[in-house]
């Protein structure tokens, strides 16, 4: 997996993987890969040995960057997809102190004061990034979009004021629960469960944007379909584990299984959006 260890994404995998394991009857073992923008563990999974040993979490920031540079790997051709997980969690906040009660409010400053309005992401193309671009876009808006090492960097950005707004995942809800932050917005298909007031990006009127970089499990090219279903089979019932549910209903993460045919046709969909978006956003030419 593309991440550092202890992060929402390492302990939803570990307790997937541990409910894996009691079904395989052997140890699954997570192997943290951080760098590279998410590309190191997919990378090394389509190099391996078909035999169903090595898997990768396939997140969308190593789809994206396949199409914005030469990599080692084919999304499409290089991986034998087996179980779609889930989607992440994302929104935009800002200090309970921000003078912005709503994002239609941080809409119209950022318009009076266009490139004035700081929003720091984790990162220069990522998803919170290129999601932000995406709604300057659509409002004829524009924000300074400030890069940080990673989502927690921005926390400490947002409550220094060296930011004016965050674009991340549920990891700032603590704050946005103690009174220090709140949401202006939410990327998901329906409204949180842990901040019910809070509106969509549909709701506000922007159709379709749904933005929650969905992952799941693929393996290298050529597996057997008999591994890919063990595998699938292994892994289908550990997401109903108890200690699973309960890492995904913390992160406020919502189990979206699909098995291995469906997964296939949900990537192969997904690399057509990434790029549609990375043309809208005039960072892949025509």
């Amino acid at each position: 997996m593309p991440f550092t260890a202890g992060g929402t994404t390492d302990q939803q995998m570990r307790a997937l993987a541990e409910g894996a394991a009691r079904r395989l009857g052997q140890p699954v073992i997570i192997e943290n890969r951080p760098g590279g923008g998410g590309t190191l563990g997919v990378a090394a999974t389509a190099k391996a040995r078909p035999d169903g040993h090595t898997l990768a979490q396939m997140i969308t920031p190593a789809m994206r960057l396949a199409m914005l540079q030469p990599m080692s790997y084919d999304v499409l051709r290089d991986f034998s997809p087996v179980i779609h997980l889930t989607g992440y969690f994302f929104g935009l906040a800002v200090r309970a102190d921000a003078p912005w009660e709503s994002w239609r409010d941080f809409v119209r400053a950022a318009r009076s004061r266009p490139g004035q309005l700081s929003v720091g992401n984790s990162g220069a193309n990522g998803t919170l990034h290129l999601g932000m671009l995406e709604l300057g876009l659509r409002e004829d808006v524009q924000f300074n979009h400030v890069p940080f090492r990673g989502e927690a960097d921005t926390i400490p950005a947002l409550l220094g004021g060296h930011v004016d707004a965050v674009a991340n995942s549920a990891g700032l809800g603590e704050l946005v629960d103690n009174g220090k932050a709140r949401w202006l917005n939410v990327w998901t298909a329906q409204r949180s469960r842990r901040w019910p007031d809070v509106p969509t990006l549909v709701e506000l009127g922007y159709d379709g944007m749904v933005i929650t970089s969905p992952y799941g499990l693929v393996g290298p090219a050529g597996m057997q379909p008999a591994v890919v279903g063990r595998l699938h089979d292994a892994f289908r019932a550990a997401m109903d584990d108890p200690a699973h549910r309960a890492v995904l209903q913390k992160a406020d993460m919502v189990a979206e299984y699909l098995g291995p045919d469906e997964y296939a046709a949900a990537l192969r969909a997904q690399v057509e959006r990434e790029r549609a978006l990375l043309r809208r956003l005039k960072l892949l030419a025509a």
